[in-house]
């Protein structure tokens, strides 16, 4: 999102650890310049504002019908309806807990670790002109677009992100309980790491880690708690002695089809406008992407002796989670590095590690977002170019202050990974215990997990009373 780094030069000069001045004296610096320099507050501009009407529909196409028929695909007959079920009911139920609370959590207010309740309901949102950010911490970040704009593409990244979770324990939680883990999820863990990587008073923000559209909001957040959710739920039935084999792998490929579309919204629409950081993170997103795909193909053809689809389509969504941190940071050689190699680590995570530690993540939401989005998280503090994210001028500031700052570690910058590392590490935490808390207390109110029956012999008809043929 290259906006919310524009005017956070006093955050960002410390993050930066630019050698020959103290942090606090450039901050200082970096402000004055900035204040000094600042331009006139910015009007709607209609390029901007079509462009991201377009990203946040193609955002809402990676859920559905992308991942519904990736999912749905990807499990038995039986349960293909619960499945893409999941991903609709999703939808609906995020969109209506975003206008009531979840937007205004995730960005209004000035504190460090949640919102306000400034948004309520979407009361006070103005159409009228150019959105700011923040405006009310004193350090807000100008847009071009009007703030429902905003807020209407935030909210597809606040819909896919459960339904990422669900992956991991397809073919045996309840419909009822998933909605109430869901609608209390978003609450607790979403919205609030959303705010400390993406609002300017953010805690993370303020630490200057890197996220460019969701590498630790999105990827490893549903990542992590789908990882505990195979572990608190329990593995499936048969699991692993059985073989669950995909239902349909044509969907899946439909599915993964769909979603590499529409991640051009979720990186390229990032950037807030229609310039050239967008266009470098279509770039940046599409290589990354076929980097992945051949890296996980080629990995499993060597290990397994045969190529397949399903291993194809994993690779290619697992580049597409690597790069989605990165996207508006690197250039395309450091785009298509981070998606090999993300495609080779994702194959052993979603094959070996799966296997060696005895987790059932059904769909392997851990193994291809977990993984894939600490890869990305990581490998941008070591990729990041200060010419490309500076491209729209993001960092004037710091450059102004310091005309030699840098930005990824290959530049010199040698404490970008470590401040990456510890936004992975808040993000896993938090994650972690809420997310493990939530499911416990729901467990104990009306269950997870469906009767042994059910899960036997299907969740379509037990749960929705229908099947797919």
């Amino acid at each position: 999102m290259n906006r919310l780094f524009l005017l956070a030069a006093p955050m960002m000069a410390v993050a930066l650890g630019a050698v020959g001045m103290p942090a606090a004296a450039l901050a200082q610096d970096a402000a004055a310049a900035a204040a000094a320099a600042a331009p006139a507050a910015p009007a709607l501009n209609g390029g901007d504002t079509a462009w991201m009407l377009v990203s946040t529909a193609l955002v809402l196409m990676m859920t559905i019908p992308g991942l519904a028929l990736f999912y749905g695909g990807m499990v038995r007959k039986m349960n293909v309806l619960a499945t893409v079920m999941q991903s609709f009911a999703i939808t609906c139920l995020i969109s209506v807990l975003w206008y009531v609370i979840g937007y205004s959590l995730a960005f209004t207010g000035t504190g460090a670790y949640i919102g306000g309740l400034d948004r309520l309901f979407l009361n006070g949102l103005d159409f009228s002109k150019a959105f700011v950010l923040g405006e009310a911490t004193g350090a807000g970040v100008p847009t071009t677009i009007p703030e429902p704009v905003f807020m209407m593409f935030q909210m597809t990244f606040a819909i896919i992100t459960p339904a990422l979770i669900t992956g991991a324990f397809a073919d045996r939680m309840k419909f009822s309980s998933l909605l109430v883990f869901t609608t209390l999820w978003s609450i607790v863990v979403y919205a609030p790491i959303a705010h400390w990587v993406w609002y300017p008073s953010g805690f993370l923000f303020g630490m200057g880690v890197l996220d460019f559209a969701g590498g630790t909001v999105v990827h490893i957040n549903a990542g992590v708690a789908g990882l505990v959710a195979a572990l608190v739920i329990g593995k499936r039935k048969g699991y692993p002695k059985e073989a669950f084999m995909p239902h349909n792998l044509v969907l899946s490929l439909i599915g993964a089809s769909l979603l590499w579309v529409g991640w051009f919204g979720f990186n390229a629409g990032s950037a807030l406008t229609a310039g050239p950081r967008a266009g470098m993170a279509m770039a940046a997103t599409h290589i990354a992407t076929a980097g992945a795909a051949m890296g996980w193909l080629f990995a499993e053809w060597i290990v397994k002796g045969k190529p397949s689809i399903l291993g194809i389509i994993s690779g290619a969504v697992a580049g597409l989670v690597a790069v989605t941190p990165a996207a508006g940071f690197v250039d395309p050689t450091g785009a298509i590095i981070i998606g090999i190699v993300a495609g080779v680590i994702c194959f052993w995570s979603a094959t070996s590690l799966k296997h060696m530690l005895g987790y059932d993540d059904s769909l392997d939401a851990f193994g291809v977002h977990g993984v894939g989005g600490l890869i990305g998280a990581v490998l941008t503090g070591v990729f990041a170019k200060m010419s490309v994210s500076n491209a729209e001028g993001a960092f004037a500031a710091v450059l102004q202050a310091d005309p030699s700052a840098t930005l990824g570690l290959l530049e010199g910058n040698a404490g970008a990974v470590w401040i990456q590392i510890q936004g992975v590490l808040y993000t896993m935490v938090w994650c972690a215990v809420a997310t493990f808390v939530l499911l416990k207390v729901i467990d104990v109110v009306m269950g997870l997990r469906v009767d042994e029956d059910v899960e036997r012999d299907g969740l379509d008809l037990a749960l929705h009373g229908e099947s797919i043929h």
